[in-house]
């Protein structure tokens, strides 16, 4: 009876919180602390230069193809090799789902 109360998830859930909440409080009183702020503490670094505010904007154009290719392949395999042979209708979506997503890669390799 007790092990069925202590692995019930509220109950393991509140267990593992408090271990780790005393973990926290022991490893708190060891942390390194400094005895006041130094004055560069809130700035920011940008490799041993003074950041001037301005931001930097990465260029993401080439890499959303790429993720969406490596999206529609996984969820195509994913969809293949989970539909049972057997069921024809079901594997006829499946075909149709397939023709889909290569005329959706064909769309996105156009460029």
């Amino acid at each position: 009876m007790l092990n069925t109360i202590v692995f019930s998830p509220p109950v393991a859930f509140i267990i593992v919180f408090l271990v780790i909440f005393i973990l926290f409080i022991l490893c708190s009183r060891n942390a390194f602390r400094r005895k006041g702020q130094s004055s560069g503490a809130k700035k920011a670094y940008a490799c041993g230069e003074d950041f001037k505010g301005h931001f930097i904007q990465p260029d993401y154009s080439q890499f959303f193809p790429f993720a969406f290719f490596f999206t529609i392949l996984h969820v195509v395999a994913l969809i293949v090799a989970t539909v049972p042979a057997e069921t024809v209708e079901i594997f006829a979506i499946a075909v149709v789902y397939v023709v889909a997503a290569i005329i959706g890669l064909l769309i996105l390799l156009k460029k």
